[in-house]
């Protein structure tokens, strides 16, 4: 478990800025995009299981992120080409697999959390709705089902609104663990409007309150989303 502030960049940085930041700053969790259809940094030279045990044992805890198969009615153009197809429930399945598959290469052990990123999407959808609840419950339980802690990141207004309300209609198989991105508003877990008291509480929430800005710490300088965080960290090995 990890309490604190926390960046992700789309790309892993290296060992040099990692030890920099670490030094120099007041982050002490990175995320991390390990697998995925739709990750869009697919070369991430850096990322292997050598730089994880490194960054872990510099005192870094470590948000691991797929980005698999995105909503039918996604709103990023640059998403619309890796969409949940008309079986979202054995698409789900696959690509929980590969996500375990991939979290065991890179060293995660059993209890990881494994946080899938699903981009902002239309809500007003049905259609739209019903495949990409399926498509996440499958991943969840094949995820779940491996011994992994199930995560779930997106737009507060959209992705976790959804999750948000399948939970109080007491729909199983919802990620245990929820990052939501509200950005331009102040940091805080406790005060997000989509949620009823007690959703996803306590230590099972990530705000990322800022994205895309850059910063400088110890001469090292990366573009960013921030984060604060009270949720569960990867178990590395």
């Amino acid at each position: 478990m990890f309490k604190g502030w926390a960046f992700d960049t789309c790309r892993a940085p290296s060992l040099g800025t990692m030890r920099a930041w670490r030094r120099h700053s007041d982050y002490r969790a990175v995320g991390v995009y390990f697998g995925g259809r739709g990750r869009h940094c697919k070369h991430q030279p850096n990322l292997d299981r050598i730089w994880l045990q490194d960054v872990h044992a510099l005192g870094w805890g470590v948000l691991p992120l797929y980005v698999g198969s995105q909503p039918p009615c996604v709103f990023a153009k640059n998403k619309q080409n890796v969409r949940i197809g008309p079986n979202p429930a054995r698409q789900g399945r696959a690509e929980g697999r590969d996500a375990v598959s991939r979290a065991r290469a890179h060293g995660f052990r059993q209890g990881s959390p494994l946080y899938l990123d699903v981009e902002s999407y239309d809500l007003r959808d049905a259609k739209c709705r019903a495949r990409t609840l399926s498509f996440v419950r499958a991943w969840n339980r094949e995820v779940r089902g491996k011994g992994y802690v199930t995560g779930f990141y997106s737009s507060a207004d959209s992705g976790v609104r959804h999750m948000e309300l399948a939970r109080r209609k007491g729909v199983t198989d919802l990620p245990e663990v929820v990052w939501f991105a509200r950005w331009g508003v102040k940091p805080n877990l406790n005060k997000e409007p989509v949620f009823r008291p007690g959703a996803w509480y306590p230590h099972k929430r990530i705000h990322q309150y800022k994205g895309d800005v850059k910063e400088k710490h110890g001469g090292r300088t990366l573009h960013i989303d921030r984060n604060i965080v009270d949720a569960p960290v990867a178990r590395i090995g």
